[in-house]
């Protein structure tokens, strides 16, 4: 079992930055990768970004490279997302997720991501 613990959102003017932050706790020592998925109003959850355990392995929604960059500490068991150059498209709300080895996924509660002028 993991439980992630999801902070960082709020409300942003277009333009600006915001950064997420995840804190895993339980079995992480058994999680491959950590990431981040968004789901706007009316719309189905999709990725934004995740990154394996060893660092070999990161990917990026197209609609996000350049702008956003995923990072993770190990040691602290922390996944966080520095979102930059933030677009009203972006709004949504964010989960984290870890994929665990044998594939089991485990979700946070989700942050709102808010961007409006």
């Amino acid at each position: 079992q993991v439980q992630l613990v999801e902070s960082g959102g709020g409300l942003v003017q277009p333009g600006g930055s915001l950064r997420l932050s995840c804190a895993a706790f339980g079995s992480v020592f058994a999680i491959n990768r950590l990431g981040w998925y968004r789901q706007a109003p009316g719309k189905q959850r999709e990725l934004v970004a995740d990154i394996s355990r060893t660092f070999s392995y990161i990917n990026y929604a197209d609609s996000v490279k350049g702008r956003f960059t995923i990072s993770r500490d190990n040691a602290k068991n922390t996944v966080d997302l520095q979102m930059n150059s933030l677009k009203p498209e972006d709004t949504a709300v964010y989960y984290c997720n870890a994929l665990m080895y044998d594939e089991i996924a485990y979700w946070g509660q989700g942050t709102q991501v808010t961007v409006s002028s």
